[in-house]
C-alpha cells in the first residue's frame, strides 16, 4: 500500500506533531486546523501556536476547509475522544470509501461505552479503521526526539504499510491487529495516571506511586482480556508502555490533573472553561461502566471516579482500597 499523501484533522499539539512525523517520513501533508490563526502562522511563518519553538516542515500545508486534509491516501484523526462521532459524521461527504481513517484520541465514548473504532465503524462505515496509540508525548515528538507507538488495525496490510508510511529516523510505529487490546491501554492508561499523580501531590511516596501503577496495570489488563485482548499488546508499548509514560511524568496532563487533586485543588476549579482537556477525567465514570458490564473489578478506576464525583475525598478513596480484603496477586 502506497500512502503519498497524508492528511490529518486536529490541529492542536499531537495532531500538528504527527503531522510533522508524516512530513519527515516524506509525505505530502494536509493539517486540518478550525482555527484560522493557527493555520495562517503554520503556512506564514512555518510555526505552530501549540507547539512554540518548533519549526515546522515545509511539506507541511495546513488548511481550514475539511475536504481539502480528507483528499487523502490515509487520514489522522488527532481530535479528542468525544468528538469522535460528530467529527466523522461531518467527514463523511467528503471522505473516499475505503480511506484509512487511523484514530489518534485515547478513551472511550460517554453514554455507549464504546471503542472508538466502534464509533468510528458506526458513524463512517466506508472508512478503513486503524488506531495509532503508544508512550509518545507531543512535544517530545515534534522535536524529533526518539519515539515508539503502536498502529493497529484488523486488516494486517493495513497495518504494515500505515507503519512503514509514518515511519522515519526518529519515529518507529509497530505494527499490531489487536485494535481492542491498543484501545482499552490508551483510554486506562489516563484514568489510572491521576491517581498516580494525587499520591505524588499528597507526598505520599514512590513506594505507593509504584504500587498504585502496578495494580492499576492489573485492572487494565483484566479488562482488555475480558474483551478479547492479547496479553502481548498489554505488556507491550500501547499498554504497560503508555502506562509508565503517563503515570510518571507531569508532562502528562492526566498526572498534572491529579498532582493538583492531591495537593487539595478542586475538580470545577481544575475543569473550568478554558482548562486543557483532561481525557481522563472524562473515561474514568466510562471505564466503571464497563467493567460493570464485563463483571470486572476496577477498583482503582472506581475510587478514581469517585472522587472526581466528589463522592470521596482523596484520603477518603486511599483508606477505601488500602482496607480492602487481602488477596493473592496470582
Amino acid at each position: 500500500m502506497k500512502f503519498d499523501r497524508i492528511g490529518v484533522v486536529g490541529g492542536g499539539s499531537w495532531g500538528t506533531a504527527l503531522a510533522l512525523v508524516a512530513a519527515r517520513a516524506g509525505r505530502d501533508v494536509k493539517l486540518y486546523a478550525r482555527d484560522r490563526d493557527t493555520v495562517a502562522s503554520i503556512n506564514r511563518s512555518g510555526e505552530a501556536p501549540r507547539l512554540p519553538g518548533i519549526r515546522l516542515d515545509p511539506a507541511l500545508h495546513a488548511t481550514s476547509r475539511l475536504e481539502e486534509a480528507l483528499n487523502a491516501d490515509a487520514v489522522l484523526l488527532v481530535t479528542p475522544a468525544q468528538t469522535t462521532r460528530a467529527l466523522a459524521l461531518q467527514m463523511k461527504p467528503f471522505l473516499a470509501s475505503g480511506t484509512p481513517v487511523v484514530l489518534c484520541a485515547k478513551g472511550l465514548e460517554h453514554g455507549s461505552g464504546a471503542l472508538l473504532s466502534d464509533v468510528l465503524a458506526d458513524a463512517l462505515p466506508e472508512a478503513a479503521t486503524a488506531v495509532l496509540s503508544g508512550p509518545s508525548f507531543a512535544t517530545d515528538v515534534a522535536k524529533g526526539l526518539p519515539t515508539a507507538v503502536t498502529i493497529a488495525s484488523e486488516d494486517a496490510g493495513l497495518a504494515d504499510g500505515l507503519a512503514r508510511a509514518l515511519a522515519s529516523d526518529s519515529f518507529r510505529p509497530y505494527s499490531s491487529i489487536d485494535v481492542t487490546g491498543v484501545q482499552i491501554g490508551g483510554a486506562l492508561k489516563n484514568v489510572l495516571a491521576i491517581p498516580c499523580g494525587a499520591i505524588v501531590g499528597r507526598g505520599l511516596g514512590a513506594s505507593a506511586q509504584a504500587a498504585l501503577t502496578a495494580r492499576g496495570f492489573a485492572e487494565l489488563s483484566r479488562l482488555a482480556k475480558a474483551m478479547g485482548a492479547r496479553t502481548e499488546t498489554l505488556t507491550g508499548l500501547s499498554g504497560l508502555g503508555d502506562l509508565v509514560l503517563t503515570a510518571s511524568s507531569p508532562q502528562s496532563r492526566n498526572m498534572a490533573f491529579g498532582i493538583e487533586i492531591g495537593r487539595g485543588r478542586t475538580v470545577a476549579e481544575l475543569m473550568a472553561p478554558g482548562a486543557k482537556l483532561v481525557e481522563g477525567v472524562h473515561t474514568a465514570p466510562v471505564a466503571v461502566e464497563l467493567g460493570k458490564r464485563r463483571g470486572v473489578e476496577l477498583p482503582i478506576c472506581e475510587a478514581v471516579a469517585d472522587v472526581l464525583a466528589g463522592r470521596l475525598s482523596v484520603d477518603e478513596a486511599l483508606q477505601v482500597l488500602m482496607s480492602r480484603p487481602l488477596k493473592r496477586e496470582s
